[in-house]
């Protein structure tokens, strides 16, 4: 399958990093400067209704701009990777490659974008559901120490790709990154990346956020009260719940955890998010082709500015 992504040969320029880097604000800037559309890569902005929680760009951000790859889903839906994909390629063949910038920090998504994953191998529907029912007991930590033996490049994916890795793993006693390499379908779409990392001052950049969040700061509302909100219409077991800290807003809400302790949960649970997003960057991505940015650097628009007219500054 050949993409009109990269059918001119162009490269593909992409902004990313942990969570609450300052991805958004850069990738705001440059967009507006040079008339650009943004195309979001984060699995979670796709649903509907759920903005508070995964940090979606407000909409006065959304009027000046256009975004791509957000609210397409409904709560209900499953949004693969691949799909993600081939959704994404029809966009940037809408917009104009020169013209579309990607900001993400779900490094899946990205990973299918530049490398298409159409190799999957055929599970047997019976040993898949028996193990299912077997893997829906471990927690996700304990998963992806399995998967660091399994199959290891997707030791840092959320927990659905962590089952997914594992199924595969298990039951063909092979891994699926061995199939996604060796398909013969497809073809790397050359890219350019822009990482986005503040350093020491991510802990304290993901702690002043979820603060907003908790206590409706950031101008949109509380997390509480869009969780209260979406229940009343929303299937317990929506995939869309699986965001990070969704669970624990519930808990919040049905008076099983107090604010400081389900703010502590969240907290944590963030920051080892943006652990294996940086393990993720710092190993999965052509360093060649990589230029970093600290977003508290004096120096950092006119590194984006750099970057993104085809230059690369250490």
């Amino acid at each position: 399958m050949s993409s009109s992504v990269d059918s001119d040969g162009a490269e593909l320029r992409i902004i990313c990093g942990p969570t609450a880097a300052g991805k958004s604000a850069l990738a705001m800037s440059l967009a507006t400067r040079h008339g650009l559309t943004i195309l979001s890569a984060d699995s979670r902005q796709i649903y509907r209704g759920f903005d508070i929680g995964t940090a979606k760009p407000p909409a006065d951000d959304r009027a000046r701009v256009p975004h791509l790859g957000i609210d397409v889903a409904d709560p209900s839906e499953r949004w693969s990777a691949a799909r993600f994909a081939a959704d994404a390629n029809a966009w940037i063949a809408n917009t104009g490659l020169a013209s579309t910038v990607v900001v993400g920090g779900t490094g899946f998504y990205l990973r299918a974008l530049v490398t298409p994953l159409d190799a999957a191998p055929d599970l047997d529907a019976d040993r898949r559901a028996a193990l299912a029912l077997e893997l829906a007991s471990i927690e996700t930590e304990e998963l992806r120490r399995w998967v660091r033996t399994l199959d290891p490049h997707r030791a840092e994916l959320g927990r659905t790709q962590l089952l997914r890795a594992a199924e595969v793993s298990l039951l063909t006693g092979r891994r699926l990154s061995d199939f996604h390499r060796d398909s013969p379908s497809g073809r790397t779409i050359r890219a350019r990346w822009l990482v986005v990392d503040p350093g020491p001052m991510l802990h304290e950049q993901i702690a002043a956020r979820l603060d907003a969040m908790l206590n409706g700061s950031g101008g949109s509302g509380s997390w509480p009260d869009e969780v209260a909100a979406l229940e009343r219409t929303v299937a317990a077991d929506a995939p869309a719940w699986q965001g990070c800290g969704y669970d624990t807003v519930r808990r919040l809400i049905h008076g099983d955890l107090d604010l400081p302790a389900a703010r502590e949960a969240i907290l944590i649970a963030t920051r080892q998010y943006a652990k294996r997003q940086r393990t993720w960057f710092r190993h999965q991505i052509n360093d060649e082709q990589v230029t970093r940015v600290n977003p508290h650097d004096p120096s950092c628009e006119g590194i984006v500015e750099q970057w993104w007219r085809g230059g690369k500054t250490e």
